[in-house]
């Protein structure tokens, strides 16, 4: 049977949309006024000798973008969006990425244009051999490319549904040769549709600069291909490596990955051409998209998909090399037309799209309509392509501007929230920091559990697990369930002799009203036994009612089946921050409070404040929003305010006693404030609990007086899960980056 009449088989239908997907972008770095960069390299990203996400390509301007192989488009894009943050926050904030495939404008003499300054001898005279060859201006194209490679179970049932008597790995190679010689021959269609390099800047093209706007520079001859035609035939692998081989031996290529065929035939990495079979292919024909901030959308790589589909669904071409001759001079001649004219090979372009579409629907593939009206619509009507739309821009402003202005908009939005990582933004936002100092550094990610936070980290043939940014193998299992058991935690600090509160633990309201003539004077904190972030926590500072006792206790109950009413201890408390036997940092959080202008309601000063960029809710932002709940209006009510109280100028209302930031508290950093005796005693305590990490607070009355004091300090908590975000972009103060910190326990060997 045909390759069409095996994809309408209802047993493979399942697996048509399942390839595994890695992409590759190069971008050359800018100043924000759209001038090549000057500088090196950033520094901040490890070595980029082995780092597995961010390296050089042809010159030190030049990154180069790899994601991970995902399992779909999607999946695809939002790492290289992570990527792209990270690449991004990595450069001077004065740079951005250039966000077309033509370079931007280049020195007049190519000499000044610096060939990436690696460690490898090998890279460099690679790079110096191609700089001689081919000159160093067509080095700086930069594009996208596609990696693709069928699913497994694809094509293990694709493989038995033909009863094909040869291996898998041979028949893999057959569909992989198919799909190469079909898409090496069409694919002019992606050139009419998505090209995206109409124009070169200046000092580009010196001889063949194209008089017009075209649809690509860089899939034409203009742009960057082999010095000569070469010829390496596609009709067999075997065939395909001999020549590769003789073009070596011959010296017409320095080693094979010179030779710059829009598609590339890959095998697993690290492997050779020859003996094994084609793992997947490598399209290298996809300009930058200039409207996405990645350079790629979802849209594109899914076409991709289905158009690999169609095309294995076409007839084996009888003279392969003439086939391939005939693709490469339909592409030039797409790519070298304008954009708002019709093709020469217009007809052909709406028959293969149609198909295309009809493909679509017959296989019931999840795809959606609007973007099969659009392909339908762009193939008629060459206005709506990209290029076209591109061009569009350039009525009423040069493309160095248009460019520049592009340029900058992702450049703000990557800055917008840095202490967020695209892609990743619904996760808890520690966790999002310590994945972006990972990749930072060259430490591979793997998101094994986004709900739960769940993350695994390789570095140099070591691999952690870590939760929830600092949950990791280094604690033993007991920690947190101390910790998580506030009674436990007191008795074994008290053991070893480090003060804590007294107090009771009651199962019920009943038992803990009964106890209420204890506490009628005040001075108690009511909380639950073990809840986290300061939840149903109240504080009572003087005497108080047997009603707002009654009503502190069923806040406290809402959140746990235990509360504890525990004496209160005078001073400021402080959230010490300890790693691997030493205070990291410490944090001064001050209660949910705002100051009054003798203007605006208590109200409308909390909304007020919760408009600030560093706050929001679950944790996805350094600072919660200030609540207006139960807990405040109590509060609120001890000071003799509510909601609607217009607060006087200067005046501070308190909307909670307890300080934790996700409660709506400031973080202030102490770090360099507070001596080394109280640090000193905060790892102690954490060494006693067990831990390597470990949030401990402690309240302190004046920290200028020796911890050795009497009644100096009092350990009130110990939090095996403590948030690192605060510390890293506080309120107020220096940010501590504690999520570098734990990477460097995990891998000692990682340059921080």
């Amino acid at each position: 049977m045909s390759y069409s009449e095996l994809l309408h088989k209802e047993a493979i239908r399942p697996f048509l949309l399942e390839m595994r997907i890695g992409l590759e972008k190069e971008s050359q770095r800018v100043d924000l006024a759209g001038n090549l960069a000057q500088s090196d390299h950033p520094k901040t990203l490890g070595s980029r000798t082995f780092h597995p996400y961010i390296q050089t390509d042809f010159a030190e301007t030049q990154v180069e973008l790899i994601t991970p192989v995902t399992n779909s488009p999607k999946e695809a894009l939002r790492k290289l969006a992570m990527i792209h943050d990270v690449i991004y926050r990595s450069m001077n904030p004065e740079e951005m990425l250039w966000p077309l495939s033509m370079p931007p404008a280049l020195p007049d003499d190519e000499e000044q244009i610096m060939i990436a300054k690696l460690k490898t001898k090998e890279d460099v005279l690679y790079r110096r051999y191609l700089a001689k060859v081919y000159g160093k201006r067509k080095q700086m194209v930069s594009g996208i490319h596609v990696n693709i490679e069928l699913g497994q179970k694809f094509m293990t049932t694709l493989h038995q549904l033909e009863n094909s008597p040869v291996s898998l790995a041979a028949f893999r190679t057959q569909v992989y040769l198919h799909l190469t010689q079909q898409y090496l021959h069409y694919r002019y269609v992606y050139t009419y549709l998505f090209g995206a390099s109409p124009l070169p800047e200046k000092n580009y093209c010196l001889s063949d600069a194209p008089h017009d706007y075209v649809r690509s520079i860089r899939n034409s001859k203009a742009g960057y291909q082999n010095k000569e035609a070469l010829h390496v035939s596609f009709e067999s692998f075997d065939q395909y490596c001999q020549d590769l081989k003789q073009l070596v031996a011959q010296g017409k290529l320095i080693e094979e990955k010179e030779f710059y065929s829009a598609v590339r035939l890959r095998q697993g990495k690290g492997e050779e051409y020859l003996e094994d079979a084609i793992r997947y292919i490598e399209l290298r024909n996809v300009d930058l998209n200039p409207f996405e901030a990645i350079g790629i959308n979802e849209e594109q790589l899914v076409f991709i998909q289905v158009f690999l589909l169609y095309l294995l669904t076409q007839e084996a071409p009888s003279d392969v090399d003439a086939f391939l001759q005939l693709g490469e001079q339909y592409n030039q001649q797409v790519a070298m037309e304008h954009p708002e004219k019709e093709s020469a090979l217009q007809e052909e372009v709406i028959r293969i799209i149609d198909e295309l579409v009809a493909l679509v629907k017959e296989l019931d593939l999840p795809v959606e309509q609007e973007w099969l009206r659009k392909w339908q619509k762009m193939a008629r009507h060459p206005q709506a392509t990209l290029a076209s739309e591109y061009i569009a821009k350039l009525k009423n402003q040069t493309q160095h501007e248009l460019a520049t202005q592009l340029g900058r908009q992702y450049h703000e939005k990557a800055w917008a929230h840095p202490y967020q990582l695209a892609g990743y933004r619904s996760m808890e936002l520690s966790t999002q920091i310590m994945m972006f100092d990972a990749i930072q550094k060259g430490v591979t990610v793997e998101v094994l559990d986004e709900v739960d936070q769940f993350i695994k980290l390789t570095y140099d043939g070591q691999t952690e697990y870590v939760k929830k940014a600092n949950m990791t193998s280094k604690d033993n299992y007991v920690v947190p369930l101390i910790m998580e058991n506030k009674v436990v935690t007191k008795k074994v600090l008290a053991a070893s002799h480090f003060r804590v509160p007294q107090g009771a633990e009651y199962q019920d309201l009943a038992s803990a009203l009964r106890d209420y003539p204890k506490y009628a004077q005040g001075k108690v904190v009511i909380k639950p036994k073990s809840t986290n972030y300061g939840l149903g926590i109240t504080i009572f500072k003087e005497a108080m009612s047997q009603a707002d006792y009654q009503k502190a206790l069923e806040i406290a109950f809402k959140e746990d089946i235990d509360v504890l009413v525990e004496e209160y201890f005078a001073g400021t408390e402080y959230r010490f921050f300890v790693i691997n036997g030493q205070t990291k940092a410490i944090m001064l959080r001050v209660p949910a409070n705002v100051k009054g202008d003798g203007l605006h309601s208590i109200r409308e000063l909390v909304e007020q404040k919760n408009q600030d960029i560093l706050r929001g809710t679950h944790h996805r932002y350094p600072l919660e929003k200030i609540q207006l709940g139960d807990i405040e209006a109590l509060m609120l009510k001890e000071q003799g305010y509510d909601f609607e109280t217009i607060l006087p100028k200067d005046v501070t209302a308190w909307l909670r006693e307890n300080s934790n930031i996700s409660t709506g508290g400031d973080s202030i950093d102490m770090t360099d404030e507070i001596p080394d005796d109280y640090k000193q005693i905060a790892a102690q305590a954490v060494e006693a609990l067990g831990a390597k990490i470990s949030g401990i607070d402690l309240i302190i009355p004046d920290y200028h007086q020796s911890a050795t004091a009497p009644d100096a300090y009092g350990i009130i908590e110990a939090n095996f899960n403590p948030a690192m975000h605060m510390h890293a972009y506080p309120y107020e103060g220096k940010g501590r980056r504690l999520t570098l910190e734990v990477l460097q326990m995990l891998f000692p060997t990682l340059k921080i």
